[in-house]
């Protein structure tokens, strides 16, 4: 195991830069997710990672060693691809086995990581079989096994996920976490979904256009979001934005264009009149009487839980709720933010206020 140091990274092609001088510290055994929409620069970071693209500024450190001119058979990490690159012709075990060979390892040590990555992953039964006889999530286990094999100091993922069904992808979420649990080995972890990201990470990483947006503790990029891209990305159904300016004094609100009053626990130091973006997530609003008026719009039941989306003034929201609801499209009701969980962003900059 080691540490990664990704220091004032940039990458152009062709003269264009779409890696702004990335700075991210991995600590020893640490799970890391790189998240963001598509084109934010986050498989081009893990690939320089992996050696398969070069660096075109900053430097990439595995330990001790700076491995911007490292070969990447040579830099001891282990790749989990999206399309899972499994041999079809090979047997599970010959698969598992392939890296191993080609570097002339024994073949008791290279029978003994095989046997015990093929305990961790459920794949005993499997090892005789060929691709083509296996399942999605068999074939991904396929993949991660020929990783573990390896033994590498550093786990790369390359939206492992993106192929399997919804049903498959939370139960293979689950092996990965349980796997990196036992494990403890350094991984970096790319993905566009959200919900990987907050529910598998030590530390998230939100990338957009090619720079860090914020970095941290999942927990913390919910509750603290740095700017109104963070806190659109992160937790879903997404935040609520609802412009308007900001009226301070002893009991300070927002004003909507269509005139509706939100409330807030406390107003910046000198934003009175100040244009902002209202953010309150949907599981944080309330029904109560002294709420703001909305047009139920849409009631999607889900067992669960309820979600409304409900209409103030000309702007659409989603409101959760945990119990069941029995209001109708059409319907009015009243809904109250919880002002402890409400967010306010400046209208030009999207900064957290």
């Amino acid at each position: 195991m080691a540490s990664v140091q990704i220091h004032d990274v940039r990458k152009s092609f062709a003269g264009f830069e779409v890696l702004h001088g990335v700075t991210i510290p991995i600590e020893d055994g640490e799970f890391v997710v790189l998240v963001g929409p598509s084109g934010c620069g986050k498989s081009t970071l893990l690939r320089m990672l992996a050696g398969l693209e070069s660096i075109t500024a900053g430097t990439i450190s595995i330990g001790e060693r700076v491995v911007n001119n490292v070969h990447p058979k040579e830099r001891d990490i282990a790749m989990v691809f999206q399309n899972y690159a499994l041999y079809p012709h090979m047997t599970v075990a010959d698969n598992m086995a392939f890296s191993m060979k080609l570097r002339g390892a024994p073949k008791s040590e290279i029978e003994t990581r095989v046997s015990k990555a093929a305990d961790i992953l459920g794949l005993k039964p499997l090892l005789e079989r060929y691709p083509r006889q296996l399942s999605g999530g068999q074939r991904q286990r396929v993949a991660m096994g020929r990783a573990i094999v390896r033994d590498p100091q550093v786990f790369l993922f390359d939206e492992p996920l993106s192929n399997l069904d919804a049903k498959l992808r939370v139960a293979m979420r689950t092996e990965i976490k349980e796997l990196h649990q036992r494990l403890k080995t350094t991984t970096v972890y790319v993905t566009h979904d959200q919900i990987e990201a907050m529910t598998m990470a030590d530390k998230i990483v939100v990338m957009h256009d090619g720079i860090i947006e914020q970095m941290g503790a999942p927990l913390d990029l919910y509750d603290r979001p740095a700017n109104q891209f963070v806190a659109g990305f992160i937790g879903s159904p997404a935040m609520n934005f609802i412009d308007g300016k900001l009226v301070a004094g002893a009991a300070p609100y927002v004003e909507t264009v269509s005139g509706a009053k939100l409330p807030l626990a406390s107003a910046p130091a000198g934003s009175d009149g100040k244009p902002v973006v209202y953010g309150v997530r949907p599981e944080h609003l309330e029904l109560a009487d002294d709420g703001v008026l909305a047009e139920v719009v849409v009631v999607e039941p889900t067992g669960s839980e309820t979600q409304i989306v409900a209409r103030v003034g000309s702007q659409d929201i989603i409101a959760v709720f945990r119990d069941r609801q029995t209001v109708r499209p059409g319907e009015n009701i009243r809904l109250r933010p919880r002002t402890s969980a409400v967010h306010l962003f400046d209208k030009d900059t999207g900064k957290r206020l």
